[in-house]
């Protein structure tokens, strides 16, 4: 398989498998946690260069140390979790761009982690893309009944005698788990987007959560597909191509949700054919 097969089969794996991590993220509103979990990989992925050994460990290591300490701080009082998702973000990504800065020699680009390079993907990263993808929609077969309750009825699903957390670790470890799948592609600046957009489109035209499910894959997979075929003919970086266009169609997305919006410009019936047809 040459270069390009195996970024284009990446490309799918990769946009399907945060495609649908990311419709639980959008879902349950927590899009911020997300783009916590993805720039304080960066560390992991910066140390993981430095020791010579697979980027995507390194920033596994790293995301369960981080969800550990999200989960702390979001238990302690007054505090919360939007205050940890602030705190890890900005010290994570501040810890990357410090050892990037101390650690001469990096084997790897810098660019790379940032935003990434899918047309150097390894075998091993779409194997590890593949398995993240199934788990996840195992995990959400398995358990769907409690994410959906969760997720839309959070008083009551209390009220039921159900504990929260362990639904939201189980949904913060998917979404740390697709981020570090993701980073070969679009690097850790960039993969909030590739969780994010296609989510974010499927719900403006998806009515239903199994909907939403369906169609956030799609477009993921969609959006990679176009991103490194852009890349290549327009020789330009892969990584901000996917995520322009999965952009691209959540605009879409929005536009037709407008125009659905938009009243007819029929002309109104008159009062004794509408009275009539109400009789009838």
């Amino acid at each position: 398989m040459g270069y390009f097969e195996r970024a284009m089969l990446a490309a799918v794996v990769i946009g399907a498998g945060a495609g649908f991590v990311g419709a639980l993220v959008v879902l349950r509103r927590r899009t911020f946690f997300a783009q916590a979990l993805t720039h304080a990989t960066y560390p992991g992925a910066v140390l993981a260069a430095a020791l010579g050994v697979s980027v995507p460990l390194g920033a596994a290591v790293a995301s369960v140390a981080i969800v550990g300490v999200m989960t702390a701080i979001a238990r302690v009082r007054h505090q919360g979790a939007q205050v940890a998702a602030g705190i890890v973000l900005t010290g994570g990504f501040a810890l990357g761009a410090l050892l990037q800065s101390i650690i001469p020699g990096l084997p790897v680009q810098p660019e790379s982690l940032l935003v990434g390079s899918i047309l150097t993907v390894s075998d091993a990263d779409i194997v590890l893309a593949t398995v993240v993808l199934v788990a996840s929609v195992a995990i959400v077969a398995a358990f769907g009944t409690r994410i959906v309750f969760s997720t839309f009825d959070p008083a009551g699903y209390r009220a039921a005698g159900f504990r929260e957390w362990p639904v939201e670790l189980l949904v913060l470890g998917l979404t740390a788990a697709s981020v570090v799948s993701s980073l070969p592609a679009v690097g850790a600046i960039l993969a909030i987007a590739l969780l994010a957009a296609p989510a974010a489109a499927a719900r403006l035209v998806m009515p239903t959560f199994r909907g939403v499910l369906v169609v956030a894959p799609v477009i993921g997979a969609a959006s990679g597909v176009i991103g490194v075929l852009v890349s290549r003919y327009a020789a330009v970086a892969a990584g901000p191509s996917i995520v322009l266009a999965a952009t691209a169609f959540l605009l879409i997305a929005l536009g037709g949700s407008k125009l659905r919006r938009l009243p007819s410009r029929r002309a109104p019936i008159p009062v004794e054919t509408a009275e009539d047809a109400r009789i009838a």
